[in-house]
């Protein structure tokens, strides 16, 4: 049977004319959009802008050079008295970003060693050069202000954070704090930070003290809170007037509250005696550590949920990023005190620490009470009072200097819950990737499967992990190799490492499909948008395929464009870059300026009537994967069979990207590896060769059983599918 030839549909000019324009706005909204929020530029240096300056320490009339110091540090003068200091960070601490690049900032601190100016002079982030202004990595940075360079400020705590650009603002945190810390300690102002690692505690050092005494030495912290003052903290919520006729007066005694460390010998032998003291350190495992909480007044510090389960919901001990609960079965009931002095204290508890806490003691730390209030017959509302502690120097005892573990090490490990759930996916897809012929067998599994997965791609991978692979994360790596690449660059983003070694692999065995076509959120976005659409009966749009083929080009050379403008000014293609919609619909949840919400809208919808039109014609970053995929090493879908493409073409034509050639050919590139053409493959009901077979199969068993003449008759059809081809089934 000769196939016959495709023809252009009727009218086929009018939708061809309509994805022309939607091309065409396609590349031209990003570009109307960048005019909404480009980078303002450089704002000079710290040797000329006196202006800046004044702004930090006003009446200021000279800069002069600090000499002797390991980088270029200006000293700013009122007449002759020293102000501040100023100095880039990049000099100080070029902690690479998200670009690779560092963040270059302009900080001053005063004689205290306390920040008084911290200004954006340049950067290379592309979340922030497109997307985000920049005007919010400044306000940003102008939250350090007033603060010591030895505080630790926590993004997203201490200072606010900005919305889809974590890994950049905790850089510019690293590097505001770091860099100050390090000058400060140049100029001694403060103690050097490299001179201050984790403490042991001085078990030789002891003295004997009553109450008063290991409270006037801070060996003991106190937190008193009345009545009112934990009234005043729910003003304003629901939880103001509920049920305000049952509360104790105003001057009355909530809580009483005091924290020993217990390992130091000066608290613990005083606070439990010698006998005591010696008990409890026996029962220590090494690397615990021991406190005691005591308590009087109506507010119970342990509550009752560690009687429900086992768990203190009202105290947690914070030090740096690390909060420590605890249970049941760390608390020791406290029967007595040693100690002269003594107040009446009705809770008395030792709770240990354990050793993979990585409890510092001479590190400060602070004991968090929770305090709920029903606001309703069902709800609470919640408040947290402080108790911070810190033992003095002369109980610890500090080893030699280590240096810092870098920061990418920090971000791995605050992303270990983002990574296990990631490395599911991705262990999940390889499953999917092993058994593919099973699954193929199997449609009513693997179709509900690989829906399930689209909505993990986008959900945890896109809109929560934020973890949208982008062109952009080309053009860095492109040039990272050019101009010295570095490890550590790539290490900052864990999700986004892990993602782009994961993909690599795929790469070479299977090509650009995997990603493509299974983890690129945007890409899950507008098939799962599709899907949608085909339930709800859209009409779909269908280009001839020598049109098809010719639009293939496009995102090629938008690719080779960027490249191209990559080598004259890589911000500049960054920002070109936006040609993706990813920022706006996955990154930044479509939080953006008017012009590229309208963009990615508008390719969304374009989903629903032609199937991951963007996909197929615009996507630089498919572009790049098409063109490493070819060096796959494999060709895992089966297209063995004779009548593959001539004369069937049942394949072709449910092949929703138009992947697959009139002569039956997979362009692999092209390709986003939905296994619908190998599920049609191993149907009986649909392939011809394999109906073919069927039929054969239920004659010989009719013949065996005797039951000829019910066979069914020669050319007769009980499929019902009126996309399968008569002619092949017999002949």
């Amino acid at each position: 049977m000769t196939q016959a030839p495709r023809h252009f549909p009727r009218h086929w000019s009018s939708p061809l004319r309509l994805l022309v324009v939607l091309l065409a706005m396609w590349l031209s909204l990003p570009a109307l959009a960048l005019e909404f929020d480009q980078y303002p530029g450089d704002l000079g240096s710290a040797k000329g802008d006196l202006a800046l300056f004044q702004q930090a320490f006003p009446g200021t009339d000279r800069i002069e050079p600090v000499a002797d110091l390991p980088w270029p540090v200006n000293a700013l003068y009122r007449g002759d008295e020293l102000v501040g200091y100023a100095f880039e960070s990049a000099e100080v601490a070029p902690i690479p970003a998200y670009s690779g690049k560092p963040v270059n900032l302009l900080i001053a601190i005063d004689p205290s060693a306390s920040l008084r100016l911290a200004k954006v002079l340049n950067h290379s982030e592309p979340i922030m050069l497109v997307g985000i202004p920049s005007e919010r990595l400044d306000d940003f940075a102008g939250q350090h202000l007033g603060t010591s360079v030895t505080s630790r400020l926590e993004v997203g705590e201490d200072v606010d954070a900005i919305s889809g650009a974590t890994v950049t603002v905790i850089v510019v945190n690293d590097t505001i704090m770091r860099a100050g810390r390090l000058v400060a300690a140049a100029l001694g102002l403060i103690e050097d930070p490299a001179a201050a690692p984790i403490a042991r505690v001085r078990d030789e050092i002891y003295a004997p003290a009553d109450w008063q005494g290991l409270l006037d030495q801070g060996a003991l912290g106190h937190l008193t809170l009345r009545q009112g003052e934990v009234d005043d903290a729910f003003v304003g919520t629901p939880a103001e007037h509920y049920l305000s006729g049952q509360r104790p007066p105003r001057d009355a005694t909530f809580i009483d509250l005091y924290l020993g460390y217990l390992n130091a010998p000066s608290v613990g032998r005083n606070l439990l005696g010698e006998r005591g003291y010696d008990q409890l350190m026996a029962s220590l495992a090494p690397g615990e550590h021991a406190v005691a909480l005591l308590a009087d007044g109506s507010f119970s510090y342990k509550g009752s949920g560690y009687v429900r389960g086992g768990i203190f919901d009202r105290i947690e001990l914070v030090q740096g990023n690390a909060s420590i609960s605890f249970h049941d079965s760390d608390q020791r009931r406290l029967p007595r005190l040693a100690i002269d002095g003594a107040p009446a204290l009705g809770e008395r508890d030792i709770f240990v620490i354990h050793e993979d806490a990585h409890f510092d003691p001479g590190t400060p730390w602070r004991l968090n009470l929770l305090v709920r209030r029903a606001s309703g017959p069902l709800t609470q509302e919640f408040t947290r009072f402080h108790l911070d502690q810190a033992l003095p120097e002369a109980f610890i005892e500090r080893p030699e200097p280590v240096e810092p573990a870098p920061l990418w090490l920090e971000m791995w490990q605050q992303s270990r819950l983002e990574l296990i759930g990631l490395g599911a996916g991705l262990v999940t897809l390889s499953l999917i990737l092993a058994f593919q012929d099973a699954l193929a067998r199997r449609p009513r599994l693997l179709r509900p499967l690989r829906k399930a997965f689209l909505l993990y791609t986008l959900v945890y991978i896109g809109w929560v992990s934020l973890a949208q692979l982008s062109v952009v994360n080309v053009l860095a790596l492109i040039h990272s190799v050019i101009h010295g690449f570095s490890w550590s660059a790539f290490l900052i983003d864990p999700l986004m490492f892990v993602l782009w070694v994961f993909v690599a692999v795929t790469l070479v065995l299977w090509g650009r499909s995997i990603f493509c076509g299974w983890l690129c959120p945007f890409g899950a976005l507008q098939d799962l948008v599709n899907q949608l659409a085909r339930h709800l009966k859209v009409p779909q749009l269908t280009l001839p395929f020598a049109v098809h083929r010719r639009l293939w080009v496009v995102k090629y050379l938008i690719l080779f464009g960027l490249v191209g403008v990559s080598f004259y000014d890589l911000g500049q293609a960054e920002r070109l870059a936006e040609v993706e919609p990813f920022k706006t619909a996955i990154t930044l949840h479509f939080l953006r300026d008017w012009g590229y919400v309208l963009y990615a809208v508008a390719l969304i919808a374009s989903s629903a009537f032609m199937h991951k039109a963007y996909c197929r014609y615009v996507c630089p970053l498919g572009a790049s994967l098409a063109i490493a995929g070819r060096l796959r090493l494999f060709d895992w879908l089966r297209r063995h069979r004779g009548q593959c493409g001539t004369p069937c073409q049942i394949c072709a034509n449910d092949c929703e990207l138009v992947a697959i050639h009139p002569d039956g050919r997979i362009e692999a590139s092209e390709c986003h590896y939905c296994l619908d053409c190998q599920i049609t493959y191993d149907d009986d009901r649909r392939c011809p060769p394999r109906v073919k077979r069927r039929k054969r199969l239920e004659r010989n068993a009719a013949r065996t059983h005797g039951d000829v003449g019910d066979a069914e008759p020669r050319g007769s059809s009980q499929d019902g599918d009126p996309r399968r081809i008569p002619c092949l089934e017999e002949n």
